[in-house]
């Protein structure tokens, strides 16, 4: 067999491996570059419009980056570092759309105000604490709260009808969030990525065996499902961007770092409304507090969607249990994974974690009226008749071995990368996509560690990203300036 050499093969076809090609192929634009994805088209599993929350992830309304201890002391670290990246993320749309890569920043990301509701005198208390911190940095300090009925008619009217406001109830609100399709985001970078020079797309094709070469670079063997033929790579670096197909492949590449990770599977679904009479009466994410026992993923929110043009309402997400990887996986995904190095953690964080899967069978036996009965806490005039199941893509969260060498339930994301910067792969789910440019950026350091250092990419990279070297965090005139930019340039003000 023939090999075909490549300096890059990614592997998966969602925003990830999009997001890190366009990079690589505008600080190097003689790089060769492969996309394999094992559907037929991109942007089909966790990327598409459908399969996500479509929510700019920013820390302004998702109450789980902001955890409270038992206290009442309320840890705001989380949500500083991931609205931080989100900025990175608008610099990096902002010059596609600038050098005319993507035409129209409406086709992929529309103005979406983002709040946080609660009700009852706990979570208001936490609700209003959450809001005096966050709003002392720069970050958020234009974020607005209020327990007054009558500014939150104004807010959220949907929410606000027929609602019962002799419980305390309260809200905060940042008006430049964002609604994302992700999915026309991908499919709109891969499109230029084909008209480059030195890129190939090859669709349905699935990757069957990854191994080191003696001489440092990767032999992948990849099948071409429709012809059923084998095909050789030769490549210098792989990216494993496969979303819940990471794992299996990191397991299968034996690289040193990926021993002791495990997956823990979660489904998901949506309530789905498309009536444009109820949609008209709802224009913002609004985003509560997950029910005791639930995943950080499966915290309850109310949004606007606009999916390739089509503007919907999304309620959920409903967890599921699942032992699948992929929303086009396999029922054995979960017990394929299984390795004698990470079955006991596995087994430690089923242990530990029986209160979460007790949660994630139930809510899979729900009927839709309890579903409707879910939405009504937020939109209490909702009638089942308007609203409809979809299922979501599926999300697998990291199991990794701890200090103790115990199993842990990670909800964040991870990179595993190669000590010899040769491979890396992306694991994990929220907040995902959002943070995608910084993440695929924190792969280059990593990975392309001299490359990176040179002057010529230095300064390419601040083309690509201003802020790149500096700290949003902690420089408010840098964030001032990055702002007014992303805000105007991608029309979200």
């Amino acid at each position: 067999m023939t090999a075909t050499n490549v300096d890059v093969l990614l592997v998966g076809g969602g925003v990830m491996s999009a997001t890190l090609g366009m990079l690589l192929k505008q600080l190097d634009p003689a790089m060769t570059i492969t996309l394999v994805e094992r559907l037929d088209h991109v942007a089909h599993e966790s990327t598409d419009g459908w399969n996500n929350a479509g929510t700019g992830h920013a820390g302004y309304c998702e109450l789980n980056y902001t955890p409270e201890d038992q206290n009442g002391n309320v840890a705001i670290e989380r949500a500083l570092a991931i609205n931080a990246s989100f900025e990175v993320t608008l610099q990096f749309w902002s010059y596609l759309v600038e050098q005319g890569i993507i035409q129209n920043p409406s086709d992929f990301i529309n103005a979406t105000a983002h709040q946080s509701f609660v009700w009852g005198e706990k979570d208001v208390a936490f609700l209003r604490k959450r809001h005096e911190l966050l709003s002392q940095h720069h970050l958020f300090a234009e974020m607005q709260y209020s327990d007054s009925p009558e500014q939150l008619r104004e807010w959220m009217p949907l929410i606000m009808s027929s609602r019962d406001t002799s419980q305390p109830i309260a809200a905060t609100r940042v008006d430049h969030g964002s609604d994302v399709d992700f999915g026309s985001l991908t499919r709109r970078m891969i499109a230029h990525l084909e008209q480059q020079d030195g890129f190939e797309l090859r669709l349905s094709h699935s990757v069957k065996s990854l191994r080191k070469s003696k001489r440092g670079y990767w032999r992948v063997v990849v099948e071409d499902e429709k012809s059923g033929k084998d095909i050789e790579f030769n490549a210098n670096f792989v990216f494993l961007g496969a979303g819940g197909g990471s794992l299996p492949l990191l397991q299968k590449s034996n690289i040193d770092e990926s021993q002791g990770y495990g997956g823990f599977p979660v489904s998901g679904q949506w309530l789905v409304c498309q009536d444009q009479d109820v949609v008209k009466r709802h224009s913002s994410k609004v985003y509560g507090k997950a029910p005791v026992g639930a995943p950080p993923m499966s915290v309850p929110h109310l949004d606007t969607r606009i999916i390739n043009g089509q503007p919907a309402l999304l309620f959920g997400p409903f967890a599921g249990f699942t032992t699948k990887f992929l929303k086009k996986g396999s029922i054995f995904d979960l017990f394929s994974s299984v390795k004698p190095y990470n079955v006991a953690p596995m087994m430690a964080v089923g242990l530990d974690n029986m209160d979460l899967t007790k949660y994630l069978i139930a809510e899979s036996f729900q009927s839709h009226k309890d579903r409707v009965a879910s939405l009504r806490n937020f939109f209490p005039d909702a009638q089942e008749k308007n609203w409809k199941l979809q299922n979501a893509g599926m999300r697998v969260q990291i199991i990794k071995k701890d200090a103790k060498g115990h199993g842990k339930l990670e909800f964040g994301t991870e990179i595993v990368a190669a000590k010899d910067g040769s491979l890396a792969a992306l694991l994990g789910a929220s907040p995902g996509a959002s943070t995608a440019v910084q993440a695929m950026i924190d792969v280059i350091e990593r990975c392309f560690k001299n490359r990176i250092a040179s002057p010529e990419w230095q300064a390419r990279m601040k083309t690509l990203v201003p802020s790149y070297g500096q700290s949003l965090v902690k420089d408010a005139d840098l964030l001032k300036q990055v702002r007014q930019r992303t805000l105007s340039t991608l029309k979200l003000v």
